[in-house]
């Protein structure tokens, strides 16, 4: 199936297929004379489209919505702002007897359709979901095509997020008669409107761009973009409008996620763009819920200046971030105190922090009956636990993240992107990391999406409320 095909507004012609990303399903090219990049969307039960579920209705439009730049208007390249929700609105509620207000928007599959190593690869993600396999088996890539589409999201441009992107072309991949090789994925964002699946193209060579975009729920369409004119540096996109004229038509540029623009595009004026606007601002805010944590052992024992206190993430301002937890939120401090016990050796009695002289912070771990011990004489494996587990106990506004300042906190969440989640933990601190990641992610606020090895994947088979996903089987 093209980009643009079925049911999505654009017309597709009968051009010879694209080979640019091999696919065993036929499709067609959208452009005249541009083929665009096939997208497939995995097999089995969970690629499926998401059944038909409520309209939404006429009266949401906001005076947010109303002030935003006409649908037809282009975006000059110079000074395009970056895709963001748009200020004090948050996404469109359906009002329907099975329509979930209260539902936050979180990312619920991932679809590798032809990326590196992946091929037609549709992972369903709950709570917490933790990808295993042998070395190569593509577990690190797997996590990078999420925060891939997770800055995409926060609008961050196409060759900031894929400096690499050769590399990320599946091997059998043939160039098609213009040389143009590239990779597909794409994910499923459940939230207030139900499903909303979005799948993504990408021409890697000879010049990198977004050459594709599809945007659907319900059975419907609601966004469609192809590359019309290679010369040029957009794609025509259609949006579904439902009024006067059934699809809006403008040029979008090919660098940056379509679906993040259309909050700044679309006015809110028909029942058809309201639509478009609740999906879109749902992908957007559940895309950008994502933090990747890769604690750095080595950059986490010396003292650092206090600051801001948000934690990066290599979590080198791990000692940072505990100065202010220690001042703003003693009762999670005390808590992740409680944590560090069951994770660091002897008996800890508590985390301080220290103020030195020269004007920077030392963050101390407490034991009975012995003087503090500065968190730089600890091992590795102490460290990056307590790292990962002082991301599981903050938020949003203690991580160095893209947050969602114009949503209330109530539909905002947290995903956890940990590559290497077990690496350097022995089997009580992985034992104890993952049944903390169960209790969190217990109450929504909260998701968990990581790799780990065999060990920690028998635990973890064995836990309740924990996904794993064998990619080597």
């Amino acid at each position: 199936m093209d980009l643009t095909g079925g049911s999505a507004p654009a017309r597709t012609s009968k051009n010879r297929p694209s080979d640019l990303v091999p696919d065993p399903d036929s499709v067609t090219p959208s452009g005249s004379g541009s083929p665009s990049l096939p997208v497939s969307g995995g097999a089995g039960p969970s690629s499926a489209a998401p059944s038909p579920g409520p309209r939404v209705p006429e009266a949401r439009t906001s005076a947010a919505s109303a002030s935003r730049s006409g649908a037809g208007a282009s975006l000059p390249r110079t000074s395009r702002p970056r895709a963001s929700v748009p200020e004090a609105r948050g996404p469109v509620v359906p009002e329907a007897p099975d329509a979930r207000p209260d539902a936050r928007p979180t990312v619920t599959e991932l679809r590798l359709s032809a990326f590196a190593g992946h091929r037609s690869a549709a992972h369903a993600l709950g709570p917490v979901t933790l990808f295993t396999g042998p070395s190569g088996s593509g577990k690190t890539t797997t996590l990078r095509a999420y925060e891939a589409l997770a800055r995409l999201g926060a609008g961050d441009p196409l060759d900031e997020v894929f400096p690499d992107a050769a590399d990320l072309v599946p091997e059998r991949a043939r160039p098609d008669a213009q040389g143009r090789r590239g990779f597909r994925i794409g994910c499923t964002v459940d939230g207030p409107c139900g499903p909303v699946r979005l799948d993504l193209a990408v021409q890697a060579e000879p010049r990198l761009r977004i050459v594709g975009e599809r945007l659907t729920a319900r059975d419907r369409t609601l966004l469609a973009t192809a590359l019309r004119d290679p010369a040029r540096s957009t794609v025509q996109a259609e949006w579904h409008t439902a009024g006067a004229t059934p699809v809006t038509r403008a040029p979008l540029p090919d660098d940056l996620l379509g679906t993040a623009l259309l909050p700044l595009r679309v006015a809110g004026r028909t029942p058809g763009q309201l639509e478009v606007l609740a999906a879109a601002e749902q992908v957007v805010v559940g895309l950008r819920s994502a933090f990747a944590c890769d604690p750095r052992p080595e950059r986490m024992r010396a003292p650092v200046p206090p600051g801001e206190g948000r934690l990066r993430r290599d979590c080198a301002n791990l000692a940072e971030v505990l100065h202010r937890t220690h001042n703003d939120c003693p009762r999670r401090h005390h808590r992740l105190a409680t944590v560090a016990g069951a994770g660091c050796a002897g008996t800890v009695t508590g985390l301080g922090v220290r103020e030195l002289r020269e004007g920077t912070v030392r963050a101390v771990l407490e034991r009975a009956g012995r003087t503090a011990t500065p968190l730089g004489r600890l091992g590795d494996g102490e460290l990056r636990y307590l790292a990962l587990a002082l991301t599981l106990l903050t938020g949003p506004g203690v991580l160095e993240m893209d947050r969602v300042a114009e949503v209330p906190d109530a539909m905002q969440g947290l995903t956890l992107l940990a590559d290497g989640l077990d690496r350097g933990l022995d089997r009580r601190q992985s034992a104890e990391l993952l049944r903390l990641a169960v209790e969190i992610a217990g109450d929504g606020h909260i998701r968990v999406a990581g790799s780990v090895g065999d060990r920690t994947a028998a635990e973890a088979r064995r836990t309740p409320g924990v996904t794993v996903v064998d990619l080597g089987a």
